[in-house]
Parts: C-alpha cells; sequence; structure tokens
C-alpha cells in the first residue's frame, strides 16, 4: 500500500479544536489546537506586535473571533498536509455550506503542486469531507466588519522586485501608506528601510516543531498556498489596524498554470492568481470584511514589465531576494543561505527578465555571476541534481516538460525575456562570441521564429513583434480602483516611450 493511502487509513480524522487570543505586552498573540487522531496535537502560535486593547475594542470580540477562527483555517492546511487525513473536522466555530464548499475548492486548486508531487489522487470520491461540530453548541460566527475605515493602503512586502514597486508607485502618489511583513527577513527589512518606512506592521508566525519532526520522519510535505494566507492575513491586519485598502502585487503572469494532473491544470501560484483574488474578494466582503478592498496593484501588467519598472530603482539592486532556495531548511536540518542560488528556474528568469533592462556588470554584481555563461549551474535538489541551466531555460520558454514549479513568468514571456536579453547582448551585427544560453538560443531557438531578424546573420527571431506587444500590454481583468489604476496606467504609458 502506498505511503499516501497508509497515512490516510492510520490518520482518518485531522481536528480544528480551538483558537484562543490574548493581549500580551502590546502584541496580539494567537493560539490554534490543531490534532490528528489518534495521537498527534499541534499548537502553532501567530504573533501580531504593536496592538493596543483601543484597537481590540474598536473591532469588538465577535468580529475578531470571526477573522482569529479564518486565520486558523487558513494555518491548518499546512498540518493537514503532513497525513492527507480524509475528514476535517471544525470544532473552534462553524462553516456553512457555501463556505464548505469554497474551502474545498481551495484545498483542491492550492494544493495541486503538493498533490502532484506526492502523486496524491485527489480525484478519488469523497477525497476529502469537511464537518462542522462547533463547541459549546454555538452557531456559526458569520460576522462581515461594517464599520467604515480611513482610504489608508496596507502593502505587504515580499523580498522581491514585485512588491518594491507597488511600494515606489504608491509611495510617489503620495498614498497613506504602512507596510507589513510577515516573519520579515534581513532583505526585507532592508527593503522598507531603504524606502522610507520606519514603522512597519510585523507579524511573526510559529510553526509547531512537531511538524518539522514529522516531515523529517518521512509523512507527507509540499507546497500550501502561502498567498491565500496572506490573503486571510492581510484582511485581519487591515481590521485591526485601520485600513481600507490592500494592495497587493500579485501579477498578469501568475494566472498561467504550469501542468496537467489528473485533468486538473496545477499552477504553483494559483493563491496569486485573478481567479484566487475573486474567489477571495467574494468570500471576504460577505464572511469577513465588507469594506475592505483587497487587489492586486500590479495586476494588469506581465512579470517583464515590471522588471522594467523595477530597473530604474537601482537603490534596492544590492538588498532585494526572491531566490526561494536561499530561504530553505530542508525541515530544520539545514540554515538558509540568505543570497541567490544562481541554478534555480526563479534566479534564471529573475535574471533574464532584467537582462534587456539592467547593465550586464549590475546585473553580475546582483547575482555574483553571469548566468547566461553558466552551463554547469545546475538545478537544486528539489528540481533533480544534475541537471543545467540550459534545461531550465528550455522549461520557462516552453520548449522541454513543463513550466518549472515556481513564481516565474509565461512560457510567453520567458522566450520574449529571452529574446530581449540576446538582442541587448548581439547590439546589432556583430561577430561577437555570445554567452552559452544565448548562443544556444541564437542556434536553436530562434530559427523557430524566422520572420523580423534584426541582428546578426541568424535564421531571424519572428519575437519582434511579440515583444512589442508583450511590453506594451495592459490586462484589464483586474479589480484596481480607480485611482489606484490611475496610478499604474501613468508609470505604464511611462515605460512605454522609454
Amino acid at each position: 500500500m502506498k505511503k499516501v493511502a497508509l497515512l490516510r487509513k492510520k490518520y482518518p480524522r485531522f481536528v480544528y479544536e480551538r483558537y484562543s487570543w490574548k493581549i500580551s505586552a502590546n502584541n496580539l498573540e494567537i493560539l490554534f489546537d490543531f490534532r490528528i487522531e489518534p495521537d498527534i496535537k499541534f499548537k502553532p502560535k501567530v504573533i501580531i506586535e504593536n496592538i493596543d486593547k483601543v484597537q481590540i475594542k474598536r473591532v469588538g470580540a465577535r468580529a475578531l473571533n470571526n477573522l482569529v477562527f479564518h486565520l486558523g483555517l487558513i494555518e491548518l492546511l499546512s498540518y493537514w498536509k503532513a497525513t492527507c487525513s480524509p475528514e476535517i473536522k471544525i470544532r473552534a466555530d462553524s462553516l456553512n455550506k457555501e463556505q464548505i464548499k469554497w474551502w474545498k475548492a481551495l484545498i483542491i486548486n492550492g494544493l495541486g503542486q503538493f498533490f502532484y508531487e506526492n502523486k496524491i489522487n485527489f480525484q478519488e470520491p469523497n477525497f476529502v469531507k469537511i464537518h462542522c461540530l462547533p463547541s459549546f453548541g454555538k452557531k456559526a460566527t458569520i460576522v462581515a466588519f461594517l464599520p467604515k475605515l480611513k482610504n489608508r493602503v496596507l502593502v505587504p512586502i515580499g523580498g522581491g522586485k514585485d512588491s518594491i514597486v507597488t511600494l515606489e508607485l504608491l509611495k510617489r502618489a503620495k498614498k497613506n501608506i504602512q507596510c507589513f511583513s510577515l516573519n520579515p527577513t534581513e532583505a526585507i527589512e532592508k527593503i522598507m528601510k531603504i524606502a522610507g518606512f520606519q514603522k512597519p506592521i510585523i507579524v511573526r508566525r510559529e510553526i509547531d516543531p512537531k511538524l518539522l519532526k514529522l516531515n523529517q520522519k518521512g509523512f507527507l510535505n509540499g507546497h500550501t498556498p502561502f498567498s491565500a494566507y496572506l490573503a486571510f492575513l492581510s484582511i485581519f491586519l487591515a481590521i485591526i489596524f485601520g485600513k481600507r485598502y490592500i494592495a497587493l502585487s500579485n501579477e498578469r503572469s501568475s494566472n498561467e498554470g504550469n501542468l496537467k494532473y489528473l485533468g486538473v491544470t496545477i499552477n504553483h501560484q494559483y493563491s496569486k492568481s485573478f481567479d484566487f483574488e475573486k474567489k477571495f474578494r467574494h468570500y471576504s466582503k460577505k464572511y469577513l470584511a465588507r469594506n475592505v478592498e483587497y487587489f492586486s496593484f500590479l495586476r494588469p501588467l506581465y512579470e517583464i514589465q515590471i522588471a522594467k519598472i523595477f530597473s530604474r530603482y537601482h537603490k534596492y539592486f544590492d538588498v532585494f531576494l526572491s531566490c526561494n532556495e536561499s530561504f530553505k531548511t530542508a525541515s530544520g536540518t539545514k540554515k538558509p543561505t540568505k543570497k541567490w542560488c544562481g541554478k534555480c528556474p526563479k534566479c534564471l528568469f529573475v535574471f533574464v527578465s532584467l537582462s534587456p533592462f539592467v547593465e550586464k556588470e549590475k546585473l553580475i554584481k546582483i547575482f555574483g555571476k553571469n548566468l547566461f555563461e553558466d552551463p554547469e549551474g545546475k538545478h537544486s535538489a528539489s528540481y533533480g541534481a544534475g541537471k543545467k541551466l540550459l534545461s531550465i531555460m528550455k522549461q520557462l520558454i516552453g520548449e522541454e516538460k513543463f513550466k518549472p514549479l515556481e513564481c516565474v513568468g509565461t512560457k510567453k514571456e520567458c522566450l520574449i525575456a529571452f529574446y530581449l536579453g540576446w538582442k541587448k547582448t548581439c547590439g546589432g551585427p556583430t561577430s561577437a562570441k555570445l554567452p552559452f544560453l544565448l548562443n544556444y538560443f541564437e542556434k536553436k531557438i530562434l530559427p523557430k521564429y524566422p520572420n523580423h531578424a534584426p541582428y546578426r546573420t541568424c535564421s531571424g527571431a519572428g519575437l519582434e513583434t511579440e515583444s512589442k506587444k508583450i511590453l506594451n500590454s495592459w490586462n484589464e481583468q483586474n479589480y484596481l480602483p480607480k485611482k489606484f489604476k490611475k496610478i499604474l496606467r501613468k508609470k505604464f504609458y511611462e515605460i512605454r516611450k522609454s
């Protein structure tokens, strides 16, 4: 019997027992009690810093309980996945049928990569059931917070280029902004300092060490929808700190999936996608906070367009960091490197997306080497040892297998990025030697696109027109409030001219 089937049989039920919260030393401390029957217990903790009793009183215990309860619902996914128990029992509070349907859909879409990588058949009948057994016989706490909020903006900050662009554009538009960060890294702290925000909202999420021990013992592990966690947390913070707007930095590129598994499209970035944003907004306005506007500020743009904007902000070049390998701890068995690994799909994608807009010397300084020249750059262990950056390039542009399960651009814009990187390196008709990846791109990829060859003597790119379409594209499928759309459009028209 497969490991998954054995675990599901041995651990048939995951229980969300209760939640609790208290103010301690100006912090809001939240505790969750989870149990996997028969004998595994978890007590994860979340600490929101610098909150006082006045803020709690303004929100009210009923609305706050609802927010804490929902934060526990998204938190439990990280623990449920260890055994993938066929039943989730909710005792902490209750959900109606519509809510249960919403959460089951999030499990299927948000954990698609986890199911794929662990070869789990999520299509089997009754794969997961959600039952609600509210403690003490109380009814569901369905409270959508209604009081008016000030026109202030909450901006979640990661360590990458996207949130920096959002922060800079809104700051220059003189919006009343407050940053927030979950478990801020050194890179994030430096970014907020450079941007001039000295008092961000800080949240500490403490994973129960038992989960890491289970992972080390061979229990199930894998990707969870982290951006969905941030969505629920950001709504919570917007209510507590009185912000009407939450400006995420999710872009158009995240809508594209990576592969198909059991007939379903698996998207590593599902909880960053427009589909999730649309569904979460509906859920939030009905069950969490009616007056909070949750939207993705960069949704109209592709990653490569954002890279072009980011290329203007040189002051962040030495500090931004979005290589996921740099933060991995192998379930607590190693220390994070905290630097670009130069070997993974994310590193190569960020490198190539910046290459048309950033001088080579500055790009090399960011990554420590020229990734175009590194044919022996290997995957990290999670992508298979022994493979090279060439293989990653092929995956990014759709020439090999599927698109890497990482936060990268669409296959078409990756192709355009390599084309523009090649075009910039050529600089016109020349016999100059190209670095390894661009030489391969010229010899093997460009001949497949025989039109509009502007440089060298190869058979052509056929990508010049497509590159202009991508760089000049604006996606109307977004939820930007009118005044925020005006800010982004202004920058959009500015970069089109450059």
